[in-house]
């Protein structure tokens, strides 16, 4: 047996009282999980289940090709986030976002700290955390944009040049990337309410060039509604 902190990143129900859990972990990176009985109507774990949790698990090895079995797992910090609509909104769609772009990372200490740092801000009501963890995590992965005195950024090549190379790419948005990518302390970074669909949107054009298979996250129509 072994001990694991991770964060959920996505559950899905197995047979009648199972579950296969995806996690990325402090020691091991990404990982899948595989719960017995946690639906049980007895259990009152599977109120644990929420996206992004921080759960320490006691892990069994796998046998073969199998997957590894928890034997149990509890909860490391209590987060009260899930009552805020807009939080638990953020919450899903970032849960959704790193259970694709993580599926081959091993460990990674900067972006499991990264992850806990995110989730503090949005307890501090921080609504925009979303949109500058999302940079962040391109930084820790090595493939952010590098900074040129160019006033458009091009999401293809990741530099700035004098030439816009994209419609959404724009001087505002180009310049926001900019502004995001020098500051020392990120999420103090201003994001106007009116800029924060095309900021978005930008970003996911530029996982989409970058990170390879990138599919837009399905709970990005979601986010959406609530930010208008």
């Amino acid at each position: 047996m072994n001990s694991q902190n991770g964060f959920l990143l996505s559950f899905i129900k197995y047979g009648e009282n199972d579950a296969v859990l995806h996690c990325f972990t402090e020691e091991d990176g990404f990982q899948t999980y595989f719960v017995k009985g946690i639906y049980s109507k007895r259990n009152k774990k599977k109120a644990l289940l929420q996206p992004l949790s921080l759960l320490n698990f006691t892990v069994n090895p796998a046998k073969g090709n199998g997957i590894p079995l928890v034997s149990k797992f509890e909860l490391v910090k209590n987060h009260d986030m899930y009552t805020d609509i807009k939080a638990n909104t953020v919450i899903f769609f970032i849960s959704d976002f790193l259970n694709q772009v993580l599926r081959h990372e091993n460990k990674n200490p900067d972006l499991f700290l990264s992850i806990d740092e995110f989730i503090s801000e949005l307890m501090n009501k921080n609504y925009q955390c979303h949109l500058l963890f999302l940079i962040t995590v391109l930084k820790i992965q090595g493939v952010a944009p590098l900074i040129h005195e160019g006033k458009y950024l091009d999401p293809e090549t990741g530099t700035f040049s004098d030439i816009p190379a994209h419609q959404l790419f724009d001087d505002k948005i180009s310049d926001l990337w900019k502004t995001a990518l020098f500051s020392e302390k990120l999420y103090t970074t201003k994001i106007h309410s009116l800029q924060r669909k095309d900021f978005l949107d930008s970003i996911l054009v530029y996982y989409h060039y970058h990170i390879t298979d990138f599919k837009i996250p399905t709970s990005l129509e979601v986010i959406q509604q609530i930010f208008e």
